[in-house]
């Protein structure tokens, strides 16, 4: 079983333990080791995680990625993968979650991947999704319509006023 004061923040963090805050603690525990990475203070490591499941708030504990600083990210696929990348080194690796041995109920899986070591419980793969560029900082504007201010990447000019994409009347010819 896990044992260690990171474990624990993890599980705090969550709020519970489970399998799948083990699978996150245990990737991002993996990538720290094929990486020689450590606590990411800014955006200097990256993680695309390919769920949105209890796994990535491990992430967050254990390297310090996350969607405010910009250097966690979500490409959507419903699979237990995460790609990780060094941006000072330009190393980077995919692990993707090996399929258990067997059906297991909840406290099965938890204590199977609880007693796993990483490399057993992750292929280990070359990324496929290119490093995305740092976080840009947008300049701000007011929506001429609600009055409410939005980054201007996310604006539309709409008969020569800037309307937020709330605001903004949304057009397609096959759906009106």
């Amino acid at each position: 079983m896990i044992k260690s004061e990171l474990w624990d923040k993890a599980a705090a963090f969550h709020g519970h333990v489970c399998g799948g805050l083990t699978i996150g603690y245990q990737a991002a525990i993996y990538a720290k080791d094929l990486l020689d990475i450590s606590f990411s203070e800014d955006e200097e490591i990256v993680c695309i995680s390919e769920n949105d499941a209890c796994g990535v708030d491990a992430i967050q504990v254990v390297l310090g990625c996350s969607v405010g600083k910009g250097n966690l990210l979500f490409h959507m696929r419903g699979k237990q993968a995460f790609s990780f990348y060094n941006r000072k080194t330009g190393k980077s690796v995919r692990l993707v979650l090996k399929p258990r041995p067997r059906e297991m109920t909840r406290e099965e899986s938890f204590e199977y991947y609880q007693n796993c070591e990483p490399q057993d419980m992750f292929d280990v793969k070359e990324t496929t999704i290119e490093l995305p560029e740092q976080a840009r900082i947008f300049e701000s504007a007011k929506c001429e319509c609600c009055g409410e201010v939005t980054g201007e990447k996310w604006l539309r000019l709409v008969g020569g006023k800037k309307l937020c994409l709330d605001c903004w009347p949304k057009y397609d010819r096959f759906n009106v």
